[in-house]
């Protein structure tokens, strides 16, 4: 809103500074600031809000350390993340941006689907709150919706490198390095040379026009990842500090990625896809980075909030949206490597308990307790050292995610 604001003071004024809101990296920084603030000075407000309400965590007896003390605590805490992000991406983004509106679509998405998981846990006393098959369906519900965008709306394009033999220079001497905007349903390849994948050319086996089916294939993966990814940071949400921090993380790496395909020159010089329009994601990715920090201020041990179902899938949901839409969702595993390890945990404990019970009568473990976090808990490590570990861990991974965009 203010963007559409400053700009008619300075097309019709010429208002000095005005004019800064045309850059990118100027709303960005504002609403990182403003996202930050928000979370961190009335996030205190809507803590004592839901403490007055009532809003307490359930927590079932796990046998952990320290575990019956959170009791109480109030939850549905992602209330704070989304009005943190939402309140500066709407004075601050274009609005009319497709790739801002898909993630401010997928933000209320997800945040109702938690919403509604943790009002029936807290309100209608049911632990189990809203039934998984619910959750599933409203996640798949979500990727469809992505990725018939992404696919189908013309204003989602990609600009690929020409080779450097038609590779010309315009009318101002210019060098025009890419070609016409177009549709695509390409994405990157991480660590290979010519690393552009073609979703349709696995349907390649039909013959003749099979590049007409492969939205089907897009689809497909864009309902996968959205569901892992959520589900992911679900599992990770275990204890205080460990989803917000890993999240924050992952993140500000994809405002890397979306400011650098949106911005010709650097994807130009980095050898990257480009995509019109995609850097303005950025001003919306930076004020969710905020919003998780300014969470954090609350989150980390000892927890004075938890952000529940209404955060953690909320969370999940948008990482995997941004990812998709710059094209690196197959560096998800790399990236979000906290998430998918935590994943790959619970199914890995589960087929394993389950094969074993059929085989020897008796189930067994391959860790203590999952997710993996918990294992360590089993361990006795202290909840604090956890969380800074499987951060020091995101970091690297977010250090090497960024360092394939020239490691080839």
């Amino acid at each position: 809103m203010l963007y559409y604001f400053f700009q008619y003071l300075d097309s019709q004024f010429n208002i000095p500074g005005a004019g800064v809101f045309q850059f990118i990296t100027f709303r960005a920084a504002a609403a990182f600031i403003l996202s930050l603030l928000i979370s961190a000075i009335y996030g205190k407000r809507i803590i004592n809000f839901l403490r007055k309400q009532q809003v307490g965590e359930t927590i079932r007896d796990l046998g952990l350390e320290g575990q019956q003390q959170k009791s109480g605590t109030p939850t549905m805490g992602g209330i704070i993340i989304i009005l943190a992000t939402l309140i500066p991406a709407i004075l601050l983004a274009k609005l009319d941006n497709i790739y801002v509106i898909l993630l401010l679509v997928t933000t209320l998405w997800m945040g109702f689907i938690g919403f509604l998981d943790d009002y029936i846990k807290v309100f209608k006393k049911n632990k189990e709150g809203l039934k998984g098959k619910f959750k599933v369906l409203g996640q798949i519900g979500l990727g469809l919706f992505v990725g018939s965008m992404l696919y189908f709306n013309d204003n989602i394009t990609i600009k690929e490198k020409l080779p450097i033999s038609q590779q010309i220079e315009d009318e101002n001497g210019k060098r025009i390095v890419f070609g016409d905007a177009h549709k695509s349903i390409k994405t990157t390849l991480p660590f290979l040379k010519n690393n552009e994948l073609d979703y349709a050319k696995a349907l390649s086996f039909l013959g003749d026009g099979f590049e007409k089916y492969g939205w089907i294939i897009f689809i497909f993966v864009t309902v996968f990842i959205v569901t892992g990814i959520s589900n992911g940071a679900n599992l990770t949400d275990g204890i205080d500090g460990l989803a917000a921090g890993s999240s924050a993380i992952i993140v500000v790496t994809l405002a890397v990625f979306a400011w650098v395909s949106g911005n010709i020159i650097f994807a130009d010089y980095l050898d990257v896809m480009y995509i019109p329009n995609s850097g303005e994601m950025t001003v919306f990715i930076l004020a969710f980075a905020g919003a998780l920090i300014g969470f954090l201020w609350y989150n980390t041990y000892p927890a004075q909030v938890f952000m529940g179902d209404t955060g953690s899938l909320t969370i999940g949901g948008i990482i995997a949206v941004i990812a998709i839409a710059v094209r690196k969702e197959l560096l998800l595993p790399v990236l979000a490597g906290i998430f998918v390890i935590e994943n790959l945990s619970v199914i890995l404990q589960v087929s394993w308990f389950k094969y074993t019970k059929k085989k020897f009568g008796e189930g067994r473990r391959i860790f203590k307790m999952s997710p993996l976090h918990h294992h360590y808990q089993k361990l006795q490590y202290h909840e604090s050292k956890i969380v800074v570990r499987f951060w020091i861990v995101g970091i690297l991974l977010a250090v090497f995610s960024i360092v394939t965009l020239k490691l080839r």
